[in-house]
């Protein structure tokens, strides 16, 4: 409550002494002149306050908020202590004593006069001032004691992690809130007591529980959201920049829900406009007119030489390894070569990342697994494998031949697939060097097709035996850095296809080894250069047993044949072929140009063959909604490597097939979820190799028959039509319609005549909704097809050939009539299960529905004259269950 104020008038003691001391010096100065050799003291060092006491204030002036400043006089001896004080203005009512006794017990630093410890007096002031009563400052409250609840959000069924979900507390949105990271796990502290957990999440149900949180402690949760769409695998990614003029992508969702399929997403492509139906559901692809051996398929880039099982199975690739499937039915990029007809790559996808994943597919063709997982971070492993056991159930459902024979079917096939993808982690950002990452992967299959007849009234037996194997081992490095994007895809495999129909048989086998280097750069934002190389080396062993047409014949009579032996012949093979290719992308506006080029070289037999495949794509885009869009380029495809035997067995004079392809088109955005998609296409094949082929004179004048020749000529033509309703919670589907005309001849023949796959009309309707009941979804896909050309039977020449036993017929011309028009209903339904920790998805997929008589072939009795039709695929119920965790 009082203060002292010593500094200021210390400071006036000072100037006090020192004019004191002047003085003195002054007056001594005088007398030194009078008196000379006298000295003047002077002031070295002032005295400082070191220790002060608070003077007791004095009880009624406090009482009565009195304030005073008492001045007084102190001295202050060498020692630094007061030796005396004096009130030199006194104020009364007890500040003056109170204020003596506290000045008398402070301590000093000693003055120095002439730098010696002096005594020295000094004016001082104390000042009394009332301070405010001190409040007891209370210690602050302890904070509110805090409960923290954690855990991980994961997707019910599939125990996917659940990233940027929301987790508070009620649905105060100023409540605290937690967000969940890329593994799903978050972390909320909330106040102790009863909290109304609400998680929300796109794509998911809003999840609800009660959670009862005690202070101070952590609680430990699992929460299983719900997917809004259950039982649906949908793929989102952004849309890529569209090039080609027809590139058809499907999502998963429709890929495994389409009727008739039995949930492979790879068939469904044969409900696609372009693509003609093959007999018996075979797995060919015949695409506008082009002949099954000239569209090729790809996983991720590497050739495969099946797409399907034997019989219109499912496709050698486990459909969850799909992530995506281009189908160009023609004018694709110069990326893709080696073919005349149509394109179609399958893209695998990275393995899980988070967590065990899997599933268990069993039906009545066949059984299957997959499963992937992570290893440590930035590796993951996946693969799959399956097998049919129609081989092991056909046996107990064939009939038995009345007069004591057998009929033995074995189809039999297998596939499995092993991937390993590696190097760059999630959320790691690229470095000064770019990033890495890449994966391993091996995939195969084995088809096999064993058709035993013996006994009964048969005139002999019969024995028919078909196999295709494949298997592939291949790497992929992909390097991004900036604009710049490298893949290297080098692979390794193994083909063995075989066929024999009794003495007549003939295995083939081929080792390949191949490298692809794709290459990318993003030079400015509206150009962008791609070039890459493609090159394939491969060994290839003939062996078995056929017919071979020796030297020149001429025909007996008019539709006579000519004769064959059957001749053992083995036969090796080394070729290369290899290409080279660049694209631009300029951008000018709403005008997009691609032009391209492909330039291929092959080698078989010591003999070099090349070809240059110039192509170019506009797409115009006047508006979001609407775009145009154009092709015209160039096609190659090298002969088969042993059709390059010489004579008789093939022809080394061959050439690569060739092909002229233009289309043009419009897409138009009709709403938000449906658009439309029309095209129209013109094919020229030349250059086609063809059997029977041609007759060379030599230089010696001799004759040599050539089994194959250049001289086949194609064309194909007509528009396709896709009206396509995108994926939405309950419903997708398309209407795909072609007409298409595919004809052929030899050079300086006749005028074109249909080839064997043409099929003028094809309409198919596919369409699936998410019924309002029991979680159920139904399906429907229907198709009517013009029947396939075939070669009628005339009798004109029919004969007997008694040597052999056995009648022979006289066909008029090829493929001159038709079958009768194919049409089919196809159903499915699947019913989904979603547990906390897995899904089960039953299903029943019907082909067939009301059992349509399709024919697909026709045959004769042994005098030609009765013909019989053979159906189709009856009505053919497959019912099946998919476990997925």
């Amino acid at each position: 409550m009082t203060s002292s104020r010593f500094a200021p008038w210390s400071l006036l003691a000072v100037l006090l002494l020192s004019t004191t001391v002047q003085a003195q010096a002054y007056d001594g100065a005088r007398r030194e002149e009078v008196d000379a050799g006298v000295h003047t003291p002077v002031l070295t060092k002032p005295p400082e306050l070191v220790r002060s006491v608070e003077a007791v204030y004095p009880p009624e002036a406090a009482a009565a908020g009195k304030t005073a400043s008492v001045e007084m006089v102190i001295t202050i001896d060498a020692q630094g202590a007061v030796s005396d004080a004096q009130v030199t203005r006194p104020v009364g009512e007890g500040f003056d004593e109170a204020a003596l006794e506290a000045v008398r017990q402070f301590q000093f630093s000693p003055a120095e006069v002439d730098g010696v410890p002096a005594p020295i007096q000094v004016q001082y002031v104390y000042n009394f001032v009332l301070q405010p009563p001190k409040v007891e400052e209370s210690a602050p409250p302890p904070p509110p004691p805090e409960a923290t609840l954690t855990g991980q959000l994961l997707a019910r069924g599939s125990r996917t992690r659940v990233e940027g979900a929301t987790v508070r507390c009620g649905d105060d949105p100023e409540a605290p809130e937690a967000m969940s990271d890329a593994e799903g796990r978050f972390t909320l502290k909330v106040t102790p007591g009863e909290c109304d957990v609400r998680v929300v999440a796109s794509e998911y149900h809003l999840f609800t529980t009660k959670e009862t949180l005690a202070p101070s402690e952590t609680t430990e949760v699992i929460f299983y959201l719900m997917p809004k769409a259950p039982g649906f695998e949908t793929v989102v990614r952004g849309a890529r920049e569209k090039k080609e003029v027809v590139r058809r992508t499907l999502e998963r969702q429709e890929l495994q829900k389409v009727p008739g399929s039995f949930g492979d997403p790879i068939r469904v492509i044969q409900n696609l406009p372009g693509v003609a139906r093959t007999p018996f559901g075979l797995g060919q692809l015949l695409v506008r007119g082009a002949a099954p051996d000239q569209t090729l398929t790809f996983f991720d880039g590497v050739e495969v030489p099946i797409l399907f099982h034997l019989g219109g199975g499912p496709s050698v690739l486990n459909s969850e390894f799909i992530d995506r499937i281009d189908f160009y039915p023609g004018g694709f990029g110069a990326r893709y070569g080696r073919a005349v007809g149509g394109a179609v790559d399958v893209a695998t996808r990275k393995g899980s990342t988070d967590t065990l994943h899997g599933s268990v597919k069993v039906d009545l063709l066949d059984s299957g697994f997959f499963l992937e997982s992570p290893i440590t971070e930035g590796i993951s492993i996946s693969g799959a494998a399956r097998r049919s056991y129609v081989d092991a159930l056909l046996p107990l459902v064939l009939p038995k031949d009345p007069q004591g024979g057998s009929l033995l079917v074995l189809p039999r096939y297998w596939d499995y697939q092993v991937r390993m993808d590696f190097g760059a982690k999630r959320g790691s950002e690229p470095g000064v060097g770019g990033r890495h990452s890449g994966y391993v992967m091996a995939f195969g299959s084995d088809d096999l097709l064993t058709v035993v007849a013996t006994g009964g009234g048969r005139n002999r037996d019969i024995t028919v035996d078909t196999r295709t194997l494949f298997h592939r081992l291949k790497g992929d490095w992909t390097y991004r850095k900036g604009n710049f994007t490298s893949v290297l895809t080098p692979f390794a495999g193994y083909d063995l296809g075989r066929f024999a129909f009794g003495e007549i048989f003939l295995d083939a086998n081929v080792w390949s080894l191949g490298l692809r280097e794709d290459l990318a750069l993003e030079v400015t934002p509206w150009l962008t250069a791609r070039a890459g190389a493609d090159v394939l080396f491969e060994h290839l062993v003939g062996e078995g047993q056929i017919p071979v047409i020796g030297g020149i014949q001429f025909p007996p009579f008019p539709g006579a044949e000519p004769r064959s032996e059957p001749q053992p012949i083995k036969r090796t093979a080394n070729s290369f072929d290899g290409a080279l290719y660049a694209e631009l992308d300029v951008k000018a506006g709403p005008v997009t140009l691609t032009p391209g080029l492909r330039a291929s070289a092959a080698r078989v037999y010591g003999q070099s063959r090349s070809a240059f495949d110039p192509r170019l794509w506009v797409r115009f885009q006047p508006t979001e909604k609407t775009a145009l869009k154009g092709s015209v380029g160039l096609y190659s495809q090298a002969p088969e490597a042993f059709n390059l035997d010489p004579a008789p067995l093939g022809n080394p004079n061959l050439l690569h097939e060739r092909a002229f392809q233009t289309s043009l088109g419009v897409e138009q955005q009709l709403t938000d979820i449906i658009s439309v998609d029309v095209t129209g296409y013109f094919n020229r094949r030349y250059d086609l190799v063809v059997s029977p082929g041609n007759t060379v004179q030599n230089a010696d004048g001799s004759l040599t028959r050539y089994p194959y020749s250049n001289q086949g000529l194609g064309r194909a033509y007509g528009m396709e039509v896709l009206l396509r309703h995108a994926v939405t919670r309950d419903f997708f589907g398309w209407l795909a319609y072609t007409l298409n005309r595919s004809e052929q001849r030899r050079a300086g023949g006749d005028e074109y005549r249909l080839t064997t796959f043409d099929q003028t009309h094809i309409l198919t309707a596919v369409a699936s909704y998410r019924l309002p009941w029991w979680g159920l979804e139904l399906g429907a896909r229907m198709r009517y097809v013009t029947g396939r050309p075939t070669t009628p039977l005339q009798h004109l020449f029919d004969r007997y050939d008694v040597d052999r036993n056995r009648y022979y017929g006289s066909y008029g011309e090829t493929d001159s009539a038709r079958f009768k028009p194919f049409q089919q209903l196809d159903l499915r339904l699947d019913k989904n299960w979603v547990f906390q920790r897995w899904t089960l998805n039953a299903y029943i997929d019907v082909q067939n529905v009301y059992n349509a008589s399709n024919v697909e072939a026709t045959f004769y009795d042994y005098r030609y004259r009765e013909q019989f039709e053979v159906p189709g695929i009856p009505i053919l119920p497959i019912i099946g269950v998919k476990g997925s965790f």
